[in-house]
């Protein structure tokens, strides 16, 4: 019973969230992706912002491939579905926006989903769906938070993908540092932000009209909003001592590879085929936070290793088509771990889950073995995974992967500006860091 309780009130929590995220609705599609088009068109392009740039015409018109994105997905069969398209304008905390969409659209409001290929040689038949936004049809021409709609059979109440993405007007300028010198202990577990807006080009009457979002590794548990500077000075609001801007240093996320249906790629034990169907069994993870019994209070020591920060790829072998030629198999989670973890749920994270908690991603605890597993329906690439605890103080990496100062982490700090009498949140700068 208490156990039932405790799924009733995760439930809660997470449908209490901001309403739009990036996320799949329907279990028929999966692989969901955003990317820019230049990565799409090019093997070797990259763009190194995590958004759309509104220029200074006004206008984003699909153009430049550096500032259009690619919209991707797969629906789990060879039939072909009629998917259309809308954008949505949201307010910096996701709700949708009071603005009609003619005020941040040109064009047509929605479109249909016309790209399509079937997946080719592989043992799980699918449907591969692309599209670029913006484009002729449709363009953009207010800065802000935005989440494009995929519904199906032209029926917009049946979505099946929502994603998120972001267009900055670069009106102001952000500088920011992480220091593991926090306001609560001194190289320990935690990092801590200062960070500065530099805001002459807004021409900003009370600095309260600003507010500034910060997120780690793109995760929504942990985001911050923050409402008040610490200091106000000519033309620069200044964050800096703020407790709200501490964060878990976590732990470099794990990784494996499944690019290969023959061989085990890294982090696989061994790759097997049973009944129509591939399975990648990942080598057994170790607890690496204070549940080890091991390790004593702090867990395992800090080790540097390359990571993605939670992202993930695309990829296999003797191809050059992955997207319609990559197979999907059954990734095999297993984590031994003494005892049940009884303050909260244990969840596999990371953005192969959208950074989202739910069913999809939550361990069962097996008894008899002693550890947590989790089975999950993955297309063929590699991908950043870390073990997280969903208590009743939130998400922590405390127990089973530790903490350090030392993580290398990413912050995305987002710049939101609202004068008096205007309809909607700008988004005025951005910056990683």
């Amino acid at each position: 019973m208490r156990k039932g309780l405790i799924v009733i009130l995760l439930a809660l929590a997470i449908g209490s969230q901001a309403q739009h995220r990036t996320q799949v609705m329907d279990s028929d599609i999966r692989t969901l992706r955003m990317r820019y088009m230049i990565e799409a068109l090019e093997p070797s392009g990259t763009v190194n912002r995590p958004y759309l740039v509104l220029p200074e015409s006004g206008m984003i018109d699909g153009s430049e491939d550096e500032n259009t994105l690619e919209i991707s997905f797969d629906e789990m069969s060879h039939d072909v579905h009629q998917y259309s398209y809308r954008v949505v304008h949201c307010n910096r905390d996701w709700t949708e926006s009071n603005i009609s969409s003619y005020e941040y659209v040109y064009g047509f409001t929605t479109a249909d989903i016309v790209d399509y290929e079937h997946s080719m040689n592989t043992q799980q038949a699918y449907t591969h769906y692309w599209f670029s936004f913006p484009n002729s049809d449709m363009q953009l021409k207010a800065s802000g938070n935005y989440v494009v709609q995929i519904y199906e059979d032209g029926d917009q109440d049946r979505v099946v993908a929502e994603v998120c993405f972001h267009v900055v007007e670069p009106l102001a300028r952000v500088e920011a540092n992480v220091r593991a010198n926090t306001d609560i202990e001194l190289n320990g577990r935690y990092q801590q932000l200062d960070l500065d807006v530099t805001t002459a080009a807004l021409n900003m009457r009370d600095a309260n009209d600003v507010k500034v979002v910060v997120q780690q590794n793109g995760r929504w548990d942990n985001q911050v909003v923050l409402e008040k500077p610490t200091f106000v000075e000519p033309n620069r609001l200044r964050y800096v001592n703020q407790k709200a801007l501490i964060f878990e240093g976590g732990n470099e996320y794990r990784h494996f590879d499944i690019y290969s249906s023959y061989y085990a790629g890294y982090h696989v034990d061994r790759v097997e085929y049973a009944q129509g169907e591939y399975h990648a069994l990942l080598d057994i993870d170790e607890v690496r936070g204070t549940k080890n019994k091991n390790a004593g209070r702090e867990g395992l020591p800090y080790l540097t290793e390359m990571d993605a920060n939670g992202q993930w790829l695309v990829n296999c072998e003797k191809t050059e088509y992955v997207d319609t030629e990559a197979e999907y198999m059954w990734v095999h989670f297993v984590l031994p771990v003494e005892q049940y973890v009884m303050d909260g749920h244990v969840f596999v994270g990371g953005e192969l889950f959208g950074n989202q908690y739910g069913a999809q991603n939550r361990m069962e605890y097996d008894a008899d073995n002693r550890c947590y597993y989790l089975y999950v329906y993955l297309k063929q690439g590699g991908y950043d995974y870390m073990y997280y605890v969903w208590g009743k103080n939130g998400v922590t990496t405390l127990p089973l992967e530790g903490s350090h100062w030392q993580t290398e982490n990413e912050y995305m700090i987002w710049v939101y500006y609202r004068s008096f009498g205007e309809r909607y949140d700008r988004l005025v700068a951005a910056k990683r860091l």
